[in-house]
């Protein structure tokens, strides 16, 4: 085919500017997640005991514990999705988390609440914790990692006020210091006692987060946002607005991961989620959000959270050290950040 040419008001012709071939390395960062869980996969297979000749990480009851063990840091992980793609952090989730899982169990246990109350109340409670971080970071243009840090230890600070420092055990039946029984069924497993609950709550939410970001005229403004604040702000996308929202969704998901703890777990402790921040934002970064804004995918941190549940759970399978998981776990980190970073130096000299 000859070479297609261009001209204009009688100026030479030219030829078409030829078509961008996407990078390599930006299509492996865009799908790393599902590259890395593919590949943990199979090192499960490879690596895996046997037992009487069953791959011990195949077994059914297996697969059902990892996506059990990933469904809180999951649900937690789909509400931080928002705000890294906003270029923002929060590190008060985990301990959001403890403060959701005591005032729960309180409620119930100890104030005589019954199950609908309850969920409302501290769903509202974690919606509005996320917005006063959001609403504080915002207004007084303060680093969200400052704000959110403060906010860490303000709920732990709550939840040990609230249990006195005590587990506070969750039993159920009829009558006073009794929770309604039907709360147990977070604990449990349907469908021939193959998928937990907690999991089906964890992919509900993810659905839902996904439709939001993906199909709404606020996860256009999110996108906006975190890619280019002030083009955003000229456009007429409500910034502060979105801000506080998605600090506000993640307060939710925090309280949500809270309630489905206790439910799972049948206590409330002003301990619970500790570290739970940080294994959020490592599946959120492993599943390509970029910690610079802007870009980023539901399906990616789903795909991350899943990846690190897989690799925790092969490394248990062969006895290795959590010592060891720790670092197998930063040094993924570490390479998803690396390869972001790369990424966006070569579409900068691209550009």
């Amino acid at each position: 085919m000859s070479e297609e040419k261009v001209s204009v008001a009688g100026a030479p012709a030219v030829p078409a500017a030829a078509p961008k071939h996407r990078d390599p390395l930006a299509l492996i960062v865009r799908f790393q997640s599902l590259i890395g869980l593919v590949l943990v996969a199979i090192g499960g297979i490879i690596f895996s005991p046997r037992r009487h000749g069953e791959i011990l990480f195949l077994n059914p009851d297996n697969i059902a514990n990892i996506v059990r063990a990933v469904s809180e840091t999951g649900i937690i992980a789909i509400g931080m999705t928002f705000v890294i793609i906003t270029a923002g952090i929060d590190l008060s989730v985990g301990a959001v988390l403890g403060l959701s899982s005591v005032v729960t169990a309180s409620m119930m246990i100890s104030g005589g609440f019954g199950l609908v109350p309850t969920i409302l109340a501290v769903l509202i409670m974690g919606i509005v914790f996320g917005a006063i971080q959001g609403t504080i970071s915002t207004r007084f243009r303060l680093e969200p990692f400052i704000v959110t840090l403060a906010g860490l230890q303000a709920a732990r600070g709550l939840a040990l006020v609230v249990s006195g420092n005590q587990y506070i055990n969750i039993s159920y039946g009829d009558g006073p210091g009794l929770a309604p029984p039907v709360f147990a069924v977070l604990g449990e497993r349907l469908f021939n006692n193959t998928v937990p609950v907690a999991t089906l709550v964890f992919i509900v939410f993810a659905a839902i987060a996904t439709i939001v970001l993906n199909t709404t005229r606020f996860g256009r403004y999110v996108f906006a946002v975190g890619g280019n604040e002030r083009a955003a702000r000229i456009s007429g996308v409500p910034v502060s607005m979105v801000k506080i929202s998605v600090y506000a969704i993640t307060g939710f998901a925090a309280a949500l991961a809270g309630i489905v703890h206790a439910g799972q777990f049948n206590f409330g402790s002003a301990n619970d989620g500790m570290g739970y921040e940080l294994t959020a934002i490592a599946a959120v970064v492993i599943g390509g959000t970029s910690l610079f804004g802007g870009a980023g995918s539901m399906v990616g941190t789903v795909a991350g959270t899943i990846m690190l549940g897989a690799l925790a759970n092969i490394l248990q399978l062969n006895n290795i050290t959590p010592a060891m998981q720790l670092l197998a776990t930063a040094a993924i980190i570490v390479l998803a950040a690396v390869l972001q970073s790369l990424v966006r130096r070569r579409e900068g000299l691209g550009r």
